[in-house]
């Protein structure tokens, strides 16, 4: 059965599933040792984090470290990690002969932020999927954007693609953070929402608009690991 073809199934199977309900029949039954979550780490990272860990604390955990990440972000990992019993972490860094050749003085998310991310995160994540049929997210339609329309379950890349909180609202996050006792995100204290590289990071104008701190002053909206060659949001089941 191809990605498209999976994906479908299993949102007419697990569709009227979200959170944890959703996780646990994925990761125990449909993609025992072939599925991964990828994790920034960042302002509601914990949520997620902590759903798997009840789940399969062994679960591989896929860390982008772009080299240009806040400390914050950094010492929030080690702390999560620690508190959550995670013990599948993989940290995952640019390939040097990339960044030496198109970014060797480390400015390029100034003058073309789009091949910045592709260096750091784009490629790196192509690699470390190898091997996996399927990737969970931390995505939210609140977020909006090209966030708005967010599917469940889609099809990405070949690789099925698993968004669990997709219909949970800020809300619903901060309710379960405090509910759970989890930690928040060192920057969350500074006014930051959405969490990403330390230049292409700033505080939202709003908090109707989480995602506005990121790459402010440009039309960019993703870093890229959501997008196909052709720069649509999604390809494949939706």
């Amino acid at each position: 059965m191809n990605s498209v073809a999976q994906a479908q199934d299993l949102l007419e199977r697990y569709g009227n599933l979200e959170g944890e309900a959703l996780l646990s029949p994925l990761i125990r039954d449909v993609f025992p040792g072939r599925l991964c979550l990828v994790s920034s780490f960042g302002a509601e990272a914990a949520l997620l984090l902590h759903m798997v860990s009840g789940i399969d604390s062994g679960l591989p955990v896929v860390f982008l470290d772009t080299q240009k990440l806040f400390p914050e972000t950094l010492a929030y990992r080690d702390l999560l990690v620690e508190r959550l019993g995670l013990s599948n972490i993989r940290t995952i860094y640019p390939d040097y002969t990339d960044t030496s050749r198109s970014d060797p003085d480390g400015t390029l998310w100034q003058s073309n932020p789009n091949a910045c991310c592709t260096i750091r995160k784009v490629k790196p994540l192509q690699k470390a999927l190898k091997g996996f049929d399927a990737w969970i997210t931390g995505r939210k339609r609140y977020h909006g954007g090209m966030r708005t329309a967010l599917p469940l379950i889609e099809a990405s890349e070949g690789r099925v693609k698993i968004n669990p909180l997709a219909s949970w609202s800020a809300q619903d996050i901060k309710r379960e953070f405090e509910r759970r006792g989890l930690p928040a995100h060192p920057l969350r204290a500074q006014g930051y929402f959405s969490i990403g590289c330390l230049p292409c990071t700033a505080p939202p104008a709003s908090e109707d608009d989480v995602r506005s701190g990121r790459w402010q002053g440009r039309e960019k909206q993703e870093c890229g690991i959501h997008l196909g060659d052709d720069g649509k949001f999604y390809k494949g089941s939706q």
